[in-house]
């Protein structure tokens, strides 16, 4: 789309409409003579087609000059458009037990780590979800994907290219292999800091979501040490519970599947406190998310709250187009100059 960076010169078009106008309408020059019958059979001239010629070259020289000043250009739409957004890691379980079917998604029943998926894409692309809830989308920010069992693992860099993301995203499947069923909090929060250590972004945010609790010994980080690491780098930390107390918890990951009520409670309990201390050290805030709507409506209240602290800008590269205009208008004037000294040349 064809812009302007200095629009008001446009206005100088009127103007130069009616000076050519005047141009045009001016009384040219003539020898005066008692009786022009003698010339009445002579053929007509050229002077009648040099007026008409000139003035046109005039008026395009003085229209591509004014726009050669109004600064006209095209934005460069194959280029990149660097903008000032903020850095999010995704830090995401996918332990044997996100294979868990008690997500109600519209009428369809899906595991955790598939509801996880249809979620954030709703977080980074927009649109509207179950219930009516409504995100907007995170078109200009980095966002990168840690997924971890008993190991991290960067399933995406931080990347601009989120169709690449949720691509990556999708081919996530929850860890069936037994030495990888551990839940490993603490190293994942300390991977995803590593990745967001080259954003250049003035603010950078991580979204854990487990719903299990840390059970690796050391020398694995504790998840309160790995907390603690981020809020040293300035890092936010926003904690989503995927289990609750109406669940089996994580059964896949303890040594015995033989858990009595009691037992069940209180390794619910510790994994909501674990959380909740993750999100009160980064500065950041603790949800629970037991169903696709609750989960949609923590996403949209990292949303909501990360918006308010970013304010977004966008510079687009342009094709300068004065150049052009300005070689255009020096161009046609030169010409009408040598036309009129050479093959429109009058006498007097």
């Amino acid at each position: 789309m064809l812009t302007f960076s200095q629009p008001n010169f446009l206005l100088l078009l009127p103007v130069a409409g009616w000076l050519m106008w005047r141009w045009y309408r001016r009384r040219q020059p003539a020898v005066r003579y008692s009786d022009t019958g003698l010339l009445a059979n002579l053929p007509p001239g050229r002077a009648g087609l040099a007026h008409l010629v000139g003035t046109g070259l005039r008026a395009a020289g003085l229209l591509f000059l004014i726009l050669a000043l109004a600064g006209p250009r095209w934005p460069d739409r194959g280029s990149r458009i660097p903008t000032q957004g903020i850095a999010i890691e995704m830090v995401v379980d996918a332990s044997g037990s996100l294979a868990t079917p008690d997500f109600n998604w519209e009428g369809q029943t899906l595991n955790r780590l598939e509801a996880v998926k249809k979620a954030f894409h709703l977080f980074v692309e927009g649109g509207m979800g179950p219930q009516q809830v409504f995100l907007e989308g995170r078109p200009n920010d980095l966002i990168g994907l840690v997924t971890f069992a008993r190991w991290p693992k960067t399933t995406c860099p931080l990347t601009l290219s989120h169709s690449v993301l949720l691509r990556l995203m999708d081919a996530e499947k929850p860890r069936t292999i037994p030495t990888e069923s551990e839940t490993n909090i603490g190293d994942a929060i300390a991977w995803g800091l590593v990745r967001l250590e080259g954003a250049k972004t003035k603010h950078r945010v991580m979204i854990l979501l487990s719903d299990g609790e840390h059970n690796v010994p050391p020398p694995a980080f504790t998840p309160r040490q790995a907390a603690q690491l981020a809020a040293n780098q300035g890092v936010t930390i926003y904690a989503i519970d995927a289990g609750g107390s109406t669940r089996t918890p994580e059964g896949a990951n303890l040594p015995s599947q033989n858990l009595s009520k009691e037992s069940a409670q209180k390794i619910r309990a510790s994994a909501e406190k674990t959380m909740e201390a993750i999100a009160q050290i980064t500065g950041g805030r603790s949800f629970k998310a037991q169903d696709a709507e609750s989960l949609l409506q923590v996403c949209r209240e990292i949303d909501r709250l990360e918006r308010q602290e970013i304010q977004s800008f966008q510079y687009r590269r342009y094709f300068e187009g004065y150049p052009l205009m300005g070689l255009l208008a020096f161009g046609l004037l030169t010409l009408v100059g040598f036309l009129e000294f050479t093959v429109f040349r009058k006498v007097p």
